[in-house]
């Protein structure tokens, strides 16, 4: 009986013994994915990767090309000559007794204010004032009159000689307002800013939307302006360059005393004080030179500050500020198109790389299970 129970434990594990290797195996095969069906790839999935390497190339070719591009491009033009001064144009005349010509649009509207409105009253009250005292002289000399009149009173002149200086107030006053309003106009944002210095006895010019660089002006000597063809005790060795028809902000300021700032033939005259800043707007019609003088007693050497204004085509004037180590703003905006290019390139190409890129990379998570 023992021996038969030994004999059926001992058959017993053998079995198990047999059959659990196979049963592992078995259970492993089964656990195995199968393997991914081979696929022919169709000739746009094969297009996509070509397509993906030639848009990240693009970039490193955009790039390249960008130097060879700025390289090849036009130079700044940085070249100035002096303007040669008409003569009689921005300057004094011989025997002149009128204004100067006027080269602004304030200049043209106050030369009209003189010429048209107030020299024609000036000479009509000044030719009935005339008239009435002679006419009173002769009309009521003592020969003709023994006995004198003894009126005091008369209503009727009395009211015109009231209204009459009323009204020609009244019409000088309406023109005269509105120069003095356009004189004093802001300029807008865009103008050219021009800081004027006063100081004993020259005068500094600095443009701080071009650098902020400063020229320095002095008189130059009767012999050298006589050389240069220019006016003697008005000529300079560095004139005061701005961009014509264009509004140009000027802020005058005194480092010392105070200066004035005039410049006749364009009708432009402020006041340089230190400590403060005096801010006016000019436009100049044309282009030229034009000259003026400092018109405050300021010392010794007063008379001895002239002032030359060169107006200058945009152009010019932007090869002008150039030629004095400043900068130009239209420089700036013409070179950002070219730096943005390269970095708008590769964003789309990444792009690019990505969308194409991704459905081969799909599989992967499933092949590392």
């Amino acid at each position: 009986m023992a021996l038969a129970s030994w004999t059926k434990s001992f058959g017993f594990a053998a079995l198990v013994l047999i059959t659990s290797p196979l049963a592992l195996a078995q259970s492993q095969v089964t656990q195995t994915p199968p393997a991914p069906p081979v696929t022919v790839p169709t000739a746009s999935a094969q297009a996509a990767p070509a397509a993906a390497t030639s848009a990240t190339s693009a970039p490193v070719a955009a790039t390249e090309a960008a130097p060879a591009d700025a390289a090849t491009g036009p130079a700044l033009d940085s070249s100035y000559t002096p303007m040669a001064p008409t003569p009689g144009k921005g300057m004094p005349v011989d025997k002149g007794i009128d204004f100067q010509d006027q080269y602004s649009e304030l200049g043209e509207y106050a030369y009209w204010l003189d010429t048209i409105v107030l020299l024609p009253i000036i000479v009509a009250i000044s030719l009935l004032v005339l008239g009435l005292l002679f006419w009173v002289m002769f009309r009521y000399r003592a020969s003709a009159n023994p006995i004198p009149s003894r009126i005091t009173h008369n209503t009727t002149i009395e009211v015109v000689w009231t209204l009459l200086p009323v009204l020609i107030l009244v019409g000088i006053a309406v023109p005269s307002i509105d120069l003095l309003a356009k004189q004093y106009k802001p300029a807008p944002a865009s103008a050219v800013t021009v800081k004027v210095t006063g100081y004993q006895w020259y005068w500094g010019y600095t443009y701080p939307d071009n650098g902020d660089f400063e020229v320095v002006s002095n008189m130059l000597s009767k012999e050298d302006a006589i050389k240069r063809g220019e006016p003697a005790q008005l000529a300079v060795d560095n004139r005061m360059v701005v961009p014509a028809g264009e509004p140009i902000r000027i802020i005058t300021t005194g480092s010392d005393v105070i200066h004035s700032f005039a410049v006749p033939s364009l009708w432009f005259k402020m006041d340089a004080v230190p400590g403060r800043s005096n801010e006016k707007m000019l436009i100049i019609k044309e282009p030229g030179v034009y000259y003026g003088q400092c018109s405050e007693l300021c010392g010794a050497r007063h008379g001895f500050m002239p002032i030359a204004v060169e107006a200058l085509p945009r152009a010019k004037f932007d090869a002008w500020v150039r030629s004095q180590g400043g900068t130009v703003a239209s420089d700036t905006v013409a070179a950002a198109p070219g730096a943005a290019t390269p970095a708008t390139a590769p964003a789309t190409a990444d792009a690019t790389t990505n969308t194409a890129t991704q459905p081969a990379a799909t599989p992967a998570p499933a092949a590392a299970q």
